[in-house]
């Protein structure tokens, strides 16, 4: 039997990308998933291929939101074991100074405060030994330049990240990934464009020593292994899922 077996897992942002994966991942080891997005016919359609599953909207941004998860969560499975805070989102990419302060507020909003939000009403149901799993990026340790307000937030999950897990522990271990650009949903909205140009394409690639992006998979498998007993003493990493763009 896999340890996730009998084990609930919340995967925020579920409906696509990197935490369509996780949803998949998870549930292929056991887990019973509660597949959490905004966008709920999306939660829905992952939800209903996987073998025991709950989709639920959400706005990881809104407070009484993220109360209503939890109790979703509790209320189908009993407790909750693992809490993949993985929802994000990024803006147009442009000059910092030039960006709109109240879209400067919202990538807080979303990408940080959801995360508090998650611990937040999520800890009170994780027996000990459970874990959570924030996604950050990689941006936030070598950011470039058209995304600083993205950055930073994704900066500020990584504090969050390490200072919820010295309160947390030794019960609960925090850990959280710092992923590089993927093909996902992301790449539309920070350029606008459905799919990157073969040059663009290029340009990033050239700037990651592995020769590629990285996949949803990748990234859900080191979701996986930092969820798993075999990182039980593990607590406020922030593992670089980035084929070696960090240190290029």
């Amino acid at each position: 039997m896999s340890e996730f077996n009998n084990k609930c897992v919340i995967v925020t942002g579920g409906a696509s990308g990197f935490g369509k994966a996780m949803s998949e991942k998870f549930a292929a080891a056991g887990a019973s998933v509660v597949v959490a997005d905004l966008n709920i016919e999306g939660a829905e359609a992952v939800a209903g291929s996987l073998d025991q599953a709950i989709a639920v909207q959400i706005d990881v941004a809104d407070e009484e939101q993220n109360r209503n998860l939890a109790d979703a969560a509790v209320d189908a499975f009993g407790k909750i074991d693992v809490v993949c805070a993985n929802a994000g989102i990024p803006h147009r990419a442009g000059r910092a100074i030039e960006m709109d302060t109240a879209e400067f507020d919202r990538m807080f909003a979303i990408n940080t405060r959801s995360v508090f939000l998650a611990a937040k009403y999520c800890v009170p149901h994780m027996p000990a030994g459970s874990a959570i799993v924030t996604t950050s990026s990689i941006g936030a340790k070598r950011p470039r330049p058209g995304l600083a307000a993205y950055y930073a937030a994704k900066g500020a999950v990584l504090t969050l990240t390490q200072a919820l897990a010295v309160e947390l522990a030794p019960n609960i271990r925090v850990n959280a990934i710092c992923p590089v650009s993927a093909p996902t949903g992301f790449d539309q909205n920070a350029s606008g464009m459905a799919e990157l140009s073969d040059k663009v394409n290029a340009q990033i690639i050239a700037g990651i020593p592995m020769g590629r992006r990285a996949t949803p998979e990748d990234v859900a498998d080191a979701t996986f292994f930092l969820s798993s007993n075999e990182a039980k003493f593990l607590t406020g990493v922030c593992l670089d899922i980035d084929g070696g763009r960090a240190i290029q």
